[in-house]
């Protein structure tokens, strides 16, 4: 049985006392106690799958739970639904975004309460309310009557977070937060937060940056397994010891050796341009190296290799497969040239999350699998896919069942194993670890450490510098849609990285 800080309900805004729930048979969450204190930011981390956010949908009221009591302020609480919760003043931001596309964003933030007691919208107050949620968070600069369709990512998490700060929020839940933002963004939001602690909101933090947890957090509780490992003040514990109770590994091990052996150049870009968004890039990878691309989010990264991948059209730009210029006009030429993609977003475009995880992995090869009258030989796709599931270590129950079904970080490599299959040898993965755990990242780094190992050329981009720093063989800046200058690996460091993406001479 673990050792719960002591209980005292008249000392906590949130307290959750022996918590259990089980699906289909397996335990989610079991007998975890949970408190935060007003006016705390309190971290909590884990793995996928510890039971993070369960727990706080519980909190919530999107899942009833099986076992256990809450209490707000110190008064017990019946919350059996997401009405309940907010009317206990809990606003709950999910790692999923709950914005609907093609409504503006004003209607986003106030969708619950669009109307006052006439029944009827007004449009000018409704617009002008936005502007001041927004500009408070510092992000004037996103138009209140603009449909949420047209944002970028990272905006949308925004408007994600004006939703719930609109509401009278006493307990605000953040699950990963910051991983569609940009530094500065980022900063921005690190500052509300610590404001709203000095007003007496009780935070609840959910992240795998450990950075952000060390920057932020009052107190962290370690969640494993669907169990409650420990609670202790962030003064009290150090990153490593931190990584050890989440995963048992220390935090030396982040990075996996691998002793570089890089070849001949097979793929480069020249003069890549689109409109004002990627101007005049150019860069080249070689077998057997990981390339990184840094930047900004905005700097034009993901823009430029969409439009490297067809996915995008181009102004002008010229591409070199093994020394031959190749037409790439789109993602189906591209894959048939051996260029592969792992899109930064991949519950839009990375997986098909409704589809098993058999019909996922053998999307792009099912030719393979075809015999007389195009009929699937299912025996040997299931050989592929079993040794697929094995090869990336993918958690799963059944490769019949869906894809979101998985956690987040084994829907990522269900999303490595389609690439894959398509048999392309010059790898793009854009942000391949965001969102997932500090377990699956590992896992994810070893999967870059084989490909490179069998001569594949990969392009990584990534808003993490350490995952820059402790991956890349040779890194391009990218600021402003150009590139801002080239790092060798020696020569790859923080300081150098930041200063590039700022526009500040190394």
């Amino acid at each position: 049985m673990p050792e719960y800080p002591d209980t005292d309900s008249a000392t906590y805004q949130v307290e959750m006392r022996n918590i259990s729930k089980t699906f289909g048979g397996v335990k989610a969450l079991q007998d975890v106690s949970f408190q935060v204190k007003p006016g705390e930011i309190h971290a909590l981390v884990g793995e996928n799958g510890a039971g993070k956010s369960t727990l706080m949908k519980v909190l919530s009221g999107a899942v009833a739970r099986d076992a256990g009591e809450i209490y707000i302020g110190g008064e017990k609480a019946h919350i059996i639904s997401p009405k309940d919760g907010i009317k206990k003043g809990i606003s709950v931001i999910y790692q999923e975004f709950a914005l609907f596309s093609s409504l503006t964003v004003a209607e986003n933030i106030f969708i619950d309460r669009l109307t006052g007691r006439s029944k009827l919208i007004n449009w000018k107050k409704l617009r002008q309310s936005a502007r001041e949620v927004l500009e408070s968070l510092g992000f004037g600069n996103i138009p209140a009557n603009k449909a949420v369709s047209q944002l970028s990512v990272a905006h949308q998490q925004v408007v994600e977070i004006c939703k719930a700060l609109a509401r009278e929020t006493s307990i605000l839940i953040l699950d990963e937060p910051t991983a569609v933002l940009a530094v500065s963004e980022a900063e921005l939001l690190f500052e509300l937060l610590e404001s709203l602690r000095g007003k007496g909101v009780s935070i609840v933090y959910i992240s795998h940056r450990l950075d952000e947890v060390f920057r932020l957090a009052d107190r962290i509780t370690v969640m494993k397994d669907g169990q409650y490992v420990r609670t202790c003040q962030t003064s009290e514990i150090d990153k490593d010891e931190l990584v050890s109770l989440m995963i048992g590994r220390t935090l030396e091990s982040y990075f996996p050796h691998r002793e570089p052996n890089v070849g001949q150049a097979i793929f480069k870009v020249e003069n890549m341009s689109r409109g004002e968004v990627v101007n005049d890039v150019s860069f080249e990878v070689r077998e057997g190296e990981v390339l990184g691309i840094s930047g900004l989010v905005g700097s034009g990264r993901t823009e430029t290799v969409r439009a490297v991948f067809g996915a995008d059209p181009r102004d002008r730009g010229e591409i070199y497969l093994r020394g031959k210029p190749v037409r790439v006009k789109s993602p189906r030429a591209a894959v048939k040239l051996g260029i592969g993609l792992l899109p930064e977003d991949r519950k839009a475009h990375g997986v098909l999350l409704n589809l098993s995880i058999r019909h996922n992995i053998t999307l792009t090869r099912l030719k393979a699998f075809s015999g007389l009258f195009k009929v699937i030989m299912k025996k040997k796709e299931t050989e592929y896919i079993n040794e697929m599931v094995e090869k990336l270590a993918i958690k799963v129950g059944s490769i019949e069942h869906n894809v979101n079904s998985l956690s987040g970080g084994n829907q990522q490599k269900v999303a490595i194993a389609k690439l894959l299959a398509s048999d392309c040898k010059v790898v793009i993965l854009d942000e391949p670890t965001r969102g997932v755990d500090v377990g699956a990242k590992v896992e994810i780094y070893k999967i870059m450490n084989t490909l490179v190992a069998q001569n594949y050329a990969v392009i990584m981009i990534s808003s993490e510098m350490m995952e820059i720093i402790g991956m890349c063989d040779r890194v391009i800046v990218m600021r402003e849609g150009a590139v801002a200058g080239e790092l060798q690996k020696d020569e790859i460091t923080e300081q150098n990285l930041i200063n590039y993406s700022m526009g500040v001479s190394i």
